[in-house]
């Protein structure tokens, strides 16, 4: 590697570091290639040039050309997101120094002939082919090349694929519910965001931020996200599941058309409309009709029962929330998930509402919070307010296995604080 940039290095100067370091002419090729170390007059070390770790999702979305980003508020850790995942962005030291060097040749460009592989079977991809295996007359280094390095590295980032991060969604989006035409006045206009505009505010993919905003039932109002008000998004629903009865209709055979016309006049279009889709799916037997799912219609009326912090025995909740529901749907424990627990662990059984969104998004914070709500928790149990920390190599279990005590129970392993 040559460090003066007035000096150029000859055929002489290879081949007498050949003799010197007692290489093998056979095993050389014809091209040499010298290195030269940049220099700051050149301006070759370049400080915007990263090196990144990829994997083959983002070898793969790079080599289609698909759009990618990075993404990081002042306060926040920087992300990179492709089109469906999030990956964490971490800078990594490199233990020797990493030379990158534009159009460097590997060994089969460096040589005017083929390269062959000897008799012996041993690996020697560098040796330079002979005409005859007998013969005196070697192929040997016969050109120098100048090779100049463009930066050198000391480090790299590289990335590990993460959840999506949520909770700014419902941070900015709470701040502005939207409860019907009627209450638009008091609304700071101001603190709305466009569909890109919030895209690229939350730290996820494209196609994870619409799975949020499904998760967090926010729809298009007037060209910006919103997310409704719980007391006025219950009044839609229930709305919306009159029509149902009022046309006899099957549970599988809801007529989209039908449904949005019957609310014209009563119900902005765009909220019936939004509504309508994170609350149905399509129909298996009638594919050109709807049914409402029933895991979110109930956990709505489950959360209007609850929002109130009140505790609840568990027998008077399980009835007053099935008579809540609408005919044709059944209340069910599994719907309680991230929006309420069961204490079955107490003197009196109770539910109690506590919604994973109002949770710190410190791990820690998390934790301290959920043990002084409830003093022991099976997996099911806290599944899911911790899965939002789990990585794909990281799952819940080894989360709670490092930052919690469990013990056994009645053959149930429960998780306890370690504090």
């Amino acid at each position: 590697m040559i460090y003066s940039q007035d000096y150029a290095r000859s055929i002489d100067d290879v081949r007498t570091i050949v003799r010197h370091a007692k290489l093998d002419h056979k095993n050389l090729t014809n091209v040499a290639q010298a290195i030269y170390y940049p220099t700051e007059s050149e301006h070759h070390d370049l400080g915007n040039i990263k090196l990144l770790e990829v994997d083959e999702h983002i070898l793969g979305e790079l080599k289609t050309g698909s759009e990618m980003c990075f993404k990081g508020a002042l306060n926040e850790k920087v992300v990179l997101c492709t089109e469906s995942r999030t990956y964490e962005v971490k800078e990594a030291e490199i233990s020797n120094s990493l030379l990158l060097v534009k159009n460097l040749k590997l060994a089969q460009a460096t040589s005017r002939s083929p390269i062959k592989s000897p008799k012996s079977g041993v690996n020697t991809s560098m040796d330079s082919s002979i005409e005859e295996e007998d013969s005196e007359t070697i192929d040997t280094v016969d050109e120098v090349e100048r090779k100049d390095v463009v930066k050198i590295f000391h480090d790299y980032f590289e990335l590990r694929q993460v959840k999506p991060k949520y909770r700014k969604i419902i941070d900015l989006l709470r701040l502005t519910r939207y409860a019907g035409p009627e209450n638009e006045h008091l609304i700071e206009r101001s603190l709305l965001f466009r569909f890109k505009q919030l895209l690229d505010t939350v730290q996820c993919s494209k196609d994870e931020f619409h799975e949020g905003l499904k998760k967090y039932r926010a729809i298009e109002i007037e060209d910006r996200v919103r997310m409704l008000d719980l007391e006025y998004e219950y009044r839609v629903l229930t709305l919306l599941l009159s029509v149902v009865s009022e046309n006899s209709w099957e549970p599988d055979a809801i007529d989209k058309e039908v449904t949005l016309e019957a609310m014209q006049g009563i119900i902005p279009y765009e909220v019936v409309d939004g509504i309508f889709n994170v609350y149905t799916c399509r129909s298996e037997r009638m594919p050109d009709r709807f049914q409402y799912r029933e895991d979110l219609v109930c956990a709505l009326f489950a959360e209007k029962i609850l929002q109130h912090g009140l505790k609840f025995h568990i027998d008077e909740f399980l009835v007053t929330w099935q008579e809540a529901l609408p005919e044709g749907f059944e209340a069910n424990e599994q719907y309680l998930r991230g929006i309420g627990i069961i204490d079955r662990e107490g003197s009196v059984p109770c539910v109690r509402g506590l919604n994973e969104a109002d949770l710190p998004m410190n791990l820690l914070g998390r934790l301290d919070m959920l043990f002084r709500t409830k003093e022991r928790w099976n997996l099911e149990q806290i599944e899911p307010y911790i899965e939002c920390f789990a990585t794909p190599t990281v799952g819940v279990t080894s989360i709670l296995a490092k930052y919690t005590r469990s013990l056994v129970v009645k053959g149930v392993r429960m998780y306890v604080s370690k504090h």
